[in-house]
């Protein structure tokens, strides 16, 4: 019995040693970080490589907005039937859609 014990506890630290617990883990957070003019903060990223639709996160929240490329624009627009962002070269607007209150302009990257 104490053998099968050992063995077992052999091939447990075997088996954590190539987890490699003590590296740290590599940044996948690919979010871009903007503030508008209002103090807004907008924290967005691109979900595929076509820029077909984006995600988008107000503030520090955890919610996450699905937003889809809307075709004629000046500039690329992404909504839903919520939320709207709109990129311009290097700068950005957000705004809710249904009320159509502005949540911010002049929204660049920090």
């Amino acid at each position: 019995m104490k053998g099968f014990i050992a063995v077992t506890a052999l091939a447990l630290l075997a088996g954590c040693a190539n987890l490699n617990l003590f590296k740290p883990a590599e940044s996948t957070d690919n979010w871009s970080t903007w503030t508008c003019d209002s103090q807004a903060k907008v924290l967005w990223c691109y979900t595929d490589e076509s820029r077909k639709e984006v995600d988008v996160r107000l503030g520090g929240a955890d919610q996450v907005y699905r937003l889809k490329h809307e075709p004629g624009a000046d500039g690329s627009l992404y909504s839903n039937d919520m939320l709207a962002f709109h990129i311009k070269g290097e700068e950005g607007l957000v705004y809710w859609v249904a009320t159509n209150d502005l949540i911010g302009r002049g929204c660049k990257a920090q």
